[in-house]
């Protein structure tokens, strides 16, 4: 898995049902290096830290190959990278091949596996179209939160190296993906999801209201 584009939201004002709200989902491509942060990205703004950022989701990439997939569902939308909220758009990243608790290192930092994205409202209106939800759930393009073990600098061209943690492999991201969209539960993924260590807590609570 490599980088392709490292990505910062700005604080932007939009109106939704007739209110004023603030985000930070507008992600755009930038120039260098940015820093991965223990509690998130710096200088990325993130507003409501209680979906995004902090310990848990440091982190949020995504799969470059996944944009394909939009531009057909979506062919009148530009999709910048960064589109989907991402900090880092990477090459190669695939949810059922990454598993829970996994350790990477990637430019200076080294990070971990944590759970897969749980799309919002807020990503409708960056597509100004509120079908991509629903699709975005639907999909098996989640995305990987990860939190941040070891701060430091990353960029474009960064490979994510998997670090030998001695850790058995116990559910991948796709599989909590797929717990959390509900239809017939595996019994077992479900088991492995709550008593995993490295899968965060609300996720966890997710599950549970599940």
């Amino acid at each position: 898995m490599r980088i392709v584009s490292v990505n910062i939201g700005k604080r932007t004002t939009i109106v939704y049902n007739g209110k004023e709200e603030e985000t930070g989902i507008y992600k755009y491509p930038v120039e260098g290096s940015i820093f991965l942060g223990k509690q998130g990205v710096i200088d990325d703004h993130v507003v409501d830290r209680r979906y995004h950022g902090g310990a848990d989701k440091a982190c949020y990439t995504y799969g470059l190959q996944a944009y394909a997939h939009w531009k057909v569902a979506f062919p009148e939308v530009e999709m910048p990278l960064g589109m989907f909220g991402e900090n880092l758009t990477i090459k190669g990243l695939d949810e059922t091949q990454i598993y829970i608790g996994q350790v990477y290192k990637v430019g200076e930092a080294l990070i971990q596996v944590s759970q897969p994205r749980i799309p919002c409202y807020k990503l409708a209106i960056r597509f100004n179209d509120k079908r991509i939800v629903k699709l975005f759930q639907q999909s098996d393009f989640s995305g990987v939160y990860f939190r941040v073990l070891h701060e430091g600098r990353v960029a474009v061209g960064d490979d994510l190296l998997e670090q030998e943690n001695g850790l058995s492999k116990s559910i991948t991201v796709a599989q909590v993906y797929q717990l959390f969209k509900g239809g017939d539960l595996n019994p077992n993924w479900l088991e492995k999801a709550l008593n995993d260590p490295y899968l965060s807590e609300s996720m966890k609570v997710d599950l549970r209201r599940k």
